[in-house]
């Protein structure tokens, strides 16, 4: 419990407003927000009613799903950073589903410190044991680039494989799945824009 000080400071960041807004911009709901960040969707609900302050892991893995970063929450009207670079070692892997037993692939964001982005990109990874990606869509398009092995993409029933230095476009409102064609673990970049 933090005491009625601190409580009163963090209010005027308006965070679970924030966070609600950032929902609705890309038309989640809070089961779907809170398949893609791990997090109840309760606890998200008090979140964005200020009900409860969330702690910053928990903020962090909110800010990853929209691709802005933690000072999105804190800071009104500040000049935003128009370059950001992300070392390797500093990007944080995500499953596609949090908590799956078998993820069919691993995600890094690779340009998260940037706010207010026009795309988002990141690092993908298919593991060799891994399984076809679940359809989903989104607004706006995608592309894809792969660096090694083979990837599957799926898009709107229609099948294409891609081998390593192969790239695609499309656009992303279509269901699309991945799957991991190669014996080996297959790597892509992954450009998302108009979200």
């Amino acid at each position: 419990m933090i005491s009625e000080t601190l409580a009163s400071g963090l209010e005027q960041y308006k965070i679970g407003q924030k966070v609600r807004a950032l929902r609705q911009a890309k038309k989640l709901g809070l089961v779907q927000l809170g398949a893609h960040t791990g997090l109840s969707p309760a606890l998200l609900s008090k979140i964005e009613r200020g009900q409860l302050i969330p702690t910053l892991p928990t903020l962090l893995r909110i800010a990853l799903v929209f691709g802005v970063g933690l000072e999105h929450f804190f800071v009104e009207g500040a000049d935003k950073p128009a370059v950001a670079v992300v070392r390797k070692t500093e990007r944080l892997q995500l499953p596609d589903k949090a908590g799956a037993p078998q993820p069919a692939y691993i995600f890094e964001s690779v340009d998260f410190p940037v706010t207010d982005r026009k795309m988002q990109a990141y690092y993908a990874e298919f593991p060799p044991q891994s399984k076809i990606s679940e359809p989903h869509r989104h607004e706006g398009a995608e592309f894809i680039y792969v660096i090694k092995g083979q990837l599957g993409v799926d898009v709107d029933g229609n099948e294409v494989t891609l081998d390593e230095g192969d790239s695609m476009y499309f656009e992303s409102d279509a269901p699309h799945s991945y799957q991991r064609k190669s014996r080996t673990a297959c790597a892509a970049i992954v450009v998302v824009a108009g979200e």
